[in-house]
């Protein structure tokens, strides 16, 4: 088992590093940071028995303590992971966020798992993940039947922004690229309006450098082809064997310009579509479509936010 040391969001957050071998850039790690619960919440709070594992997004790290402490005070144990070439696991060298094929991250979410003792303590686990960690702890849960109690899902990107459509075209341009010239470039098409769009509603905290560039990594053809690839799964319909919780943006706002309605909507994906892939992933889906929410409904206004977690706690039957 190893060490946990303070965490650069102080107030009592820990993190564990997670080796995970090397890859042709060298050393590979993962890392859990966790928040635990007060010694009433832990004893007497209605959660005492879950314990919780956020993954993050495409660009983006774990520093959502409101999100953490939502469910220390219900007595869970909060535990979020930065996953292989991101945030606090990145190394020098490293292309970040890169992987050849979502199921990698099965071993960064095993790490985890065992440093968290969540299994053979006879806890319950609650998946919690925001956009592309959304799509990742989907098909977890779905290749690992009975392990994951709930799963919450914050804007999860279940499906390309182009809809069935468009994804169906151009997999097959993605994946000749992804074979040919995997760590290509794409042209940029984040222009940095969600950030600007967190920033003016004032829940975006700074990041260390460059671990949440304001118009994101840039992204590869071997990348894209792995996340078309999870998209694919989730259309022809997957079953992760417990309930899921989505929540979602009531609408979405074009990225191409800035407009102000970009601060009370979805500007990433194209939330209808989302709405649409969620009923393929398990018999028992709950949407919730949340006036004046972002991308991210944790970081959204306090309207927003505040009914986002709501709908998790009327919800909830841990």
């Amino acid at each position: 088992m190893g060490e946990w040391h303070p965490d650069i969001l102080g107030n009592g957050f820990e993190q564990q590093t997670l080796p995970l071998g090397t890859d042709d850039e060298g050393e590979v790690v993962a890392t859990l940071v966790r928040a635990m619960p007060h010694p009433g919440a832990r004893l007497f709070g209605p959660w005492r028995e879950v314990d919780v594992l956020y993954v993050h997004g495409w660009s983006d790290y774990f520093f959502q303590t409101g999100l953490a402490h939502f469910f220390t005070d219900r007595g869970a144990r909060f535990h979020a992971l930065d996953l292989r070439k991101y945030g606090r696991s990145i190394r020098p060298g490293q292309t970040r966020g890169y992987v050849a094929a979502l199921d990698v991250y099965d071993a960064d979410i095993e790490a985890a798992l065992d440093a968290m003792g969540t299994e053979g303590g006879g806890r319950r686990l609650v998946l919690l993940g925001h956009s592309t960690g959304g799509l990742t702890l989907t098909l977890w849960a779905a290749r690992h039947l009975g392990r994951a109690h709930a799963v919450v899902l914050n804007s999860p990107w279940l499906e390309l922004q182009l809809g069935p459509l468009g994804r169906q075209a151009l997999a097959p341009i993605l994946n000749a690229r992804a074979r040919i010239d995997p760590l290509g470039t794409h042209p940029a098409v984040d222009l940095g309006f969600y950030t600007r769009a967190q920033r003016e509603v004032g829940t975006l905290p700074d990041s260390p450098e460059g671990w949440r560039p304001a118009r994101g990594f840039p992204t590869h053809p071997g990348w894209l082809a792995a996340v078309v690839a999870g998209h694919a799964r989730v259309a022809s319909g997957v079953e992760i064997g417990c309930p899921a919780l989505v929540l979602l943006s009531a609408r979405s706002t074009s990225a191409l310009s800035w407009s102000d309605a970009m601060r009370e909507s979805d500007s990433v994906l194209v939330v209808d579509d989302i709405a649409r892939a969620a009923t393929r992933i398990a018999r028992e889906v709950t949407i919730v479509r949340l006036d004046g929410a972002l991308h991210d409904v944790f970081l959204s206004r306090s309207e927003a936010r505040d009914a986002a977690y709501a709908a998790l706690e009327r919800w909830s039957r841990w």
